[in-house]
């Protein structure tokens, strides 16, 4: 008996199953088939399938192997493995429509967005950003995102040669956008560039291991092997110039070029970069910049005859990059130009757009390889399978340990050094730390603005160089540099200058500098100086030439020695005032400090000397005061001082004319 019923419900399910499989079934002949499986399921009281609400989806939520019993079919869970969602026919051709719909949907926006992007130009980028924000707001903001992304990526990738305007104009669109549409557009587009760009240069396979030749040829970027990765590249660096990414990443797209043999392919993608990027890099990590110089010099052949023209001019570019010694008449190219221009409209949104105001996105290379996996710890809101924060600081302890203790400044030593120079704030203490631990003047002042002090505060970072600057044994132009950087980023620093100027002029003696109401306020200013009771020889000479240096290089002009009466100069600041116009002399014909007072210039160039004087012309009663100095302070002397100083004498004298020609 129950052999029976077994072959009647098996006969019953393969008829179900034949009807769902021919091709005319009909919504009719559906419901039937569900109709008799309810009546089966009544008489037999097998519940397996569920309700009536769910028998259109019955038929195919299991298969019945004709070995089993009834009983087993109705009792086991639908297998996993075969298990599928049943659509009916009328269902089906609702999902097809809105398919089709979609589809033509999609169409039109990607048609719009290319029409946009085909007009664009620098002229009307604002015009472009405009219409893609109208965009945005009738469509998706994903749909819009991602198809702008393929439209920029592929015509970016896809073309032999660009030029660098229009690589530029593209990013400074993206950029545009990272402002107004926000953070979760330059997420995506950077995430598919380095896609991309690991995409192709994957690609490349074997052809990236040919080592680089020492004979001349053409440029790699020239020749159809590996454009697109030398033009994503030239893109992210764009991008990091408009602040879109920050150095992190580009920092670590270097580091991944240099690992391995330094082919000729990988040469030049890094002189891509340092081209475009290279002085940006260098201000926000010269320390980074400087390891991976270490690096290039590492994978150098020991005979340098066996490097191509293009990798000699690499290395010079990267050593020129580390000395700061890139001039602007070089870098002023097509490209530089169309970026300066970019930052000006970039800089002009704010005038008619609400814009987000948002940092660089400082994801390093391998968060964004990771991210399908780890997920997106950069976007608010998106999943996380890791915590970076423990992570870096993991790294970071793991660098400490491999890193000798020798080469890594006691900040406690400094504090007892900054105690022990008569730093008696933090603000000063701070301040000093960093300047004794930086590397180089730019990083100094890189340092010093990370500090986040007020107006006010800042006055107290010219004080603490001065202060170091005098206490030197020998003189040390590094802390004119600082001075210099700073006066060339804030105008406020020049007047602190002017005032640290008086007050040391006051300490030696000269209490008339200054005027009445800085004198009246004076006792009022506990803050002036470090209380120091007596100038010796060293300070003094160390603090003229550093004053010398700044007002030759228009750091401060002479008109901050308007409150100096040279005519009754005590003896000190009499000697003060000889050796710092003896450095403004030299100064004038040099462009890096002197390291030793004897060795005066050998240059004989009136512009920049006549340029200095003529701003202290200007002023009758200083004039009259600069001439009567000069022509006796350097009476008698020889050589370069006697030359200089004549000339100044004659731009003076052109200056006012009342003063008697002797």
């Amino acid at each position: 008996m129950e052999e029976d019923e077994e072959d009647d419900d098996d006969g019953e399910l393969e008829e179900v199953d034949d009807e769902i499989e021919d091709e005319d079934l009909s919504q009719q002949s559906g419901s039937d088939g569900s109709e008799g499986l309810k009546e089966e399921g009544e008489n037999e009281e097998w519940h397996g399938f569920g309700d009536d609400s769910e028998s259109e989806e019955v038929p195919t939520l299991i298969e019945v192997d004709s070995n089993e019993t009834t009983e087993k079919d109705a009792t086991a869970p639908p297998p996993a493995t075969t298990a599928s969602k049943y659509i009916p026919p009328h269902l089906r051709k609702r999902a097809e429509a809105e398919s089709a719909q979609l589809s033509e949907a999609q169409l039109k926006l990607t048609r719009q967005l290319k029409g946009l992007l085909n007009r664009m130009s620098e002229q009307n980028i604002a015009s472009i950003v405009d219409g893609v924000e109208e965009i945005y707001r009738n469509n998706r903001r994903h749909d819009v995102t991602e198809t702008l992304t393929k439209l920029i990526v592929d015509g970016i990738s896809s073309h032999s040669m660009l030029l660098d305007q229009y690589v530029v104009l593209h990013a400074a669109f993206v950029s545009a956008l990272h402002k107004l549409v926000g953070i979760e557009f330059a997420a995506f587009f950077v995430q598919h560039v380095v896609t991309s760009y690991d995409t192709h240069y994957a690609a490349l396979g074997d052809k990236l291991d040919a080592p680089p030749q020492a004979t001349e040829g053409t440029s790699t970027s020239d020749e159809p092997i590996g454009k697109e990765c030398s033009n994503l590249v030239v893109l992210l660096s764009e991008l990091y110039n408009f602040q879109v990414i920050s150095c992190v990443l580009m920092y670590d797209i270097i580091r991944a070029l240099l690992d391995g043999d330094l082919t000729e392919f990988k040469v030049e993608l890094l002189l891509k970069v340092a081209r475009n990027s290279g002085q940006q890099l260098r201000q926000d990590d010269p320390t980074a910049l400087k390891s991976i110089i270490q690096i290039v010099h590492t994978k150098l052949p020991q005979d340098a005859s066996a490097l191509s023209s293009r990798t000699r001019f690499m290395i010079e570019t990267l050593s020129n990059l580390k000395n700061n010694k890139i001039k602007k008449a070089a870098g002023q190219t097509a490209g530089g130009e169309a970026v300066e221009r970019m930052k000006k409209f970039l800089s002009g949104l704010s005038k008619k757009h609400h814009v987000m105001s948002h940092e660089p996105l400082r994801v390093s290379l391998e968060d964004l390889r990771s991210a399908e996996t780890k997920g997106k710890w950069w976007l608010v809101g998106a999943a996380w399978s890791g915590d970076p924060l423990v992570e870096r600081q993991q790294v970071a302890t793991d660098q400490e340990a491999a890193t000798p203790a020798a080469d890594v400044p006691n900040e406690n030593a400094l504090l007892k050094l900054a105690k022990k120079q008569g730093m008696n704030t933090d603000i000063r203490r701070g301040i000093f730390v960093v300047l004794m631990s930086s590397d180089d003047y730019v990083d100094a002042c890189e340092r010093l603005a990370q500090l986040k002090l007020t107006e006010v505060q800042q006055r107290e970072i010219i004080r603490v160089i001065l202060h170091c600057c005098g206490n030197e044994k020998q003189y040390n132009p590094y802390y004119a540099l600082v001075g210099q950087q700073l006066c060339r980023l804030s105008h406020s620093h020049k007047i602190t200058l002017q005032f640290c100027l008086w007050d040391f002029l006051r300490d030696m003696g000269e209490t008339t500098v200054g005027g009445a109401e800085i004198l009246k306020n004076l006792s009022e200013d506990e803050r002036a100086g470090f209380n120091v009771k007596s100038i010796s020889s060293t300070r003094m000479r160390n603090v003229a030439r550093a004053f010398g240096w700044w007002i030759a290089k228009d750091c401060c002009t002479l008109a901050i020695l308007k409150p100096v009466d040279f005519t009754v100069l005590k003896p000190q600041p009499q000697a003060f005032m000889k050796e710092l116009f003896t450095h403004v002399l030299a100064n004038t014909q040099l462009s890096t400090p002197l390291l030793s007072s004897e060795n005066l210039p050998s240059t004989r160039n009136k512009g920049p000397l006549e340029e200095v004087f003529v701003k202290g012309a200007k002023i009758q009663t200083l004039a009259l005061g600069l001439v009567y100095f000069i022509r006796e302070a350097f009476r008698g002397e020889s050589g370069f001082l006697k030359w200089a100083s004549q000339v100044a004498l004659e731009v003076l004298r052109k200056g006012v004319d009342n003063v008697p020609v002797i």
